[in-house]
């Protein structure tokens, strides 16, 4: 009667550590698990690897192109424009000195506080859209003060001409130098006084809208 056959003895371990012939998931000697090198898959697909995306965008951004920040940087304040300001300066003045004359022609005098507002408008409009410039306030305060002579002249039309029982346009435009002669003879200190509050009033508007 035969035996039964023996199963095939399992490789042995050598007793230096060295892996058996034809294993190749043997550890080596001086070798740490595949486990333990840093850097390693360790099997765990959810684990996060060093340099991975957290999935975060905003994470750990690099600096950008405007200093680091996802935003652009404000965009320029625009630049002071001397020609406009001008006109601007030039454009209120005239409809001041129309105002400042059509006020003193009804009341048949002078009134300081419009002087005042006539070159404080023209300093004010010409700096807010031409930009702080000193240009700017002195032209400024050059126009305010022909506008407040201009009004003085309007207001002093208006007089004559009800006075003369004739058209505005008359005197104004057809007597324009005998009606400066007039100004001049009729001139006293506070017309001389109302035209010095226009140029400063007009210093004082250019500073207060720059």
């Amino acid at each position: 009667m035969s035996q039964p056959a023996q199963p095939p003895n399992p490789p042995q371990q050598p007793q230096d550590g060295r892996p058996v012939a034809g294993n190749p998931y043997a550890e080596q000697p001086g070798t740490a698990p595949a486990a333990q090198q840093p850097g390693a898959p360790t099997g765990n697909p959810f684990a996060a690897q060093p340099g991975a995306p957290t999935g975060n965008p905003f994470a750990a951004q690099q600096p950008g192109p405007y200093g680091g920040g996802p935003f652009p940087p404000a965009p320029p304040a625009p630049r002071d424009n001397l020609a406009l300001g001008l006109l601007t300066a030039l454009g209120t003045a005239v409809v001041a000195a129309i105002l400042y004359g059509v006020i003193a022609g009804s009341i048949e005098r002078e009134v300081g506080y419009a002087a005042v507002g006539v070159g404080f408008l023209t300093g004010f409009a010409a700096s807010k859209v031409g930009g702080p410039l000193p240009v700017i306030g002195v032209g400024s305060a050059v126009l305010a003060l022909g506008a407040v002579f201009l009004g003085q002249l309007i207001g002093m039309s208006m007089i004559l001409a009800d006075g003369l029982g004739v058209g505005f346009s008359e005197v104004f435009f057809d007597h324009f130098r005998d009606l400066v002669d007039v100004w001049k003879q009729e001139a006293d200190f506070m017309t001389y006084l109302f035209l010095l509050l226009g140029p400063v009033a007009a210093f004082g508007g250019a500073k207060r809208a720059g």
